[in-house]
């Protein structure tokens, strides 16, 4: 992947190594969309499918749209452009909001529809269901999410739970899309104590007991580096990443090692994740109800340690 006339990547504020054993391409699996048996094999091999235009380009836009007029109303757009290019107020700072999720009938349209629910129906072979709770982040200018697996987070049910990343517009490198760590989730090895943790469990039987149960945010981060450079060369593999547009999604399971690049523009970044599994098998009941409880204290799991 070369970058004329582009800002040097960045994660975490670190600049990524370059070369073609550090950083590349996410390989698309748009060619073979309509083989499920192909796209559960290259989910298996890689941890990820990388589907460009698998969504209505159209319906992706009123999405944005329907976030870009609230983020306007609300003061946190740039006054002196359109709303709906999502320039910063350069004194605001905006990264995490599932409640623009919430209720959005444009979103939940969206990723939660007829063809990404049949989609995940033939690729997992069953009825499913996804969570209740959508992550959605409008990402400002600045440092992206630091690296990380799902399952910390989400680990209470089934293990396999798959994760849809979906951007609302066009992601430049510069802008600051998803990247997945190549090969990490073969790495489960090297990462066992990391991913028998979860971010919402305390020690019962140790000082701040209480402290930690009463919380209304995750006991631990949950990231796995703050530095994904070195978390690259422990580990090995290759950065993947893309320039995504408008209809591209992510898929990819819970211990597959992934962040996002920096936000080095002066707009918004906007994205989500949705969660998807089997029906039939148990689910982590901090994510579904009419209000998913989440990573509050309604969330925490206390134990002996």
């Amino acid at each position: 992947m070369s970058f004329p006339n582009l800002l040097l990547p960045k994660s975490g504020g670190f600049n990524l190594e370059l070369g073609e054993d550090a950083f590349g391409s996410l390989k698309s699996s748009a060619d073979i969309i309509c083989d499920p048996k192909r796209l559960r094999e290259r989910l298996l091999e890689e941890g990820y499918l990388y589907l460009q235009g698998f969504l209505d380009r159209d319906a992706v836009l009123r999405a944005r749209d329907s976030i870009t007029k609230r983020l306007s109303a609300e003061g946190l757009l740039h006054p002196d452009y359109p709303a709906f290019e999502g320039v910063a107020k350069p004194e605001e700072r905006t990264a995490f909001r599932p409640d623009l999720a919430f209720g959005n009938r444009a979103i939940e349209n969206l990723i939660y529809g007829p063809t990404v629910t049949e989609f995940y129906r033939t690729l997992l072979g069953g009825p499913i269901r996804h969570y209740d709770f959508t992550w959605f982040r409008p990402v400002g200018p600045g440092k992206g999410t630091p690296p990380h697996c799902d399952l910390v987070y989400m680990g209470r049910g089934t293990k396999q739970v798959f994760t849809m990343w979906v951007p609302y517009g066009d992601i430049s490198l510069e802008l600051g899309g998803l990247m997945i760590l190549e090969n990490s989730h073969k790495k489960s090895d090297l990462l066992h104590n990391y991913l028998r943790r979860d971010v919402d469990s305390y020690c019962l039987n140790l000082p701040g007991a209480e402290e930690a149960k009463a919380k209304e945010r995750s006991v631990w981060d949950g990231w796995l580096a703050r530095n994904p450079v070195r978390i690259r060369q422990k580990l090995g593999g290759r950065w993947l990443t893309a320039e995504f547009q408008i209809g591209d999604v992510v898929i990819f399971g819970m211990t597959v090692v992934h962040a996002s690049l920096d936000n080095q523009t002066d707009r918004i970044r906007f994205s989500s994740d949705s969660r998807y599994q089997l029906a039939a098998e148990t689910v982590d009941n901090r994510w579904v109800g009419p209000k998913p409880p989440g990573h509050s204290s309604a969330g925490k799991l206390g134990r002996i340690c």
